[in-house]
């Protein structure tokens, strides 16, 4: 969970095929910590979550929702099933490209939400175990990290368990943090309708 706020202020850089390079400020991120009932891991490595078992500071890509692809940093050793969501970045680097990919021209709506920001840096399933240390197609760069006091913390987003940890991360008054609302802090898990 500490690797969550230590994301803050650090740069997220895709290269894309052609070399053009796009690149974000990371404001807003989640933790997924084991025995954590909301994450991904709680019941075991699967093909899916496969690369969340694996090596920290390798990116862990999922599909949800039906139409979004998502991002996380993977934050622990090997078998131990923990990562970070990326939720919003300030654009940096490729705005033009940003908007293209997005369909939309407002900054602010360019990375503000997991969703979008995988979006923006076209990022799919091909990037699931990109090493971001080391790598050539996605990485992480130092950036400048916000001052503590504008680190704030709510509940996790989005989700129906686990909602009373104040696990999201993100810089206090950006305006690119994302606008979803945290998760309730009760009630029964929803029932999807078939």
């Amino acid at each position: 969970m500490q690797v969550a706020p230590a994301l803050l202020g650090r740069t997220l850089v895709r290269r894309l095929p052609d070399g053009s390079r796009i690149s974000g400020r990371i404001v807003e991120t989640e933790a997924y910590e084991p025995r954590d009932p909301a994450s991904h891991g709680f019941r075991g490595p699967t093909p899916r979550n496969e690369v969340m078992f694996g090596k920290a500071g390798h990116l862990y890509v999922y599909f949800t929702y039906g139409n979004h692809w998502m991002m996380n940093v993977v934050t622990r050793r090997a078998g131990e099933g923990s990562a970070v969501l990326l939720r919003a970045a300030e654009p940096m680097e490729g705005h033009e490209l940003m908007a293209r990919a997005r369909g939309r021209d407002g900054v602010t709506e360019l990375c503000s939400g997991p969703g979008k920001l995988a979006q923006a840096l076209r990022v799919d399933r091909s990037l699931d175990g990109a090493d971001l240390v080391r790598g050539n197609d996605v990485w992480l760069e130092w950036g400048a990290p916000p001052p503590r006091s504008r680190i704030a913390t709510s509940r996790r987003i989005g989700i129906r368990v686990g909602v009373e940890r104040r696990w999201r991360f993100y810089v206090a008054g950006d305006p690119f943090v994302s606008p979803g609302r945290p998760s309730p802090p009760t009630g029964p898990p929803r029932i999807p309708r078939r």
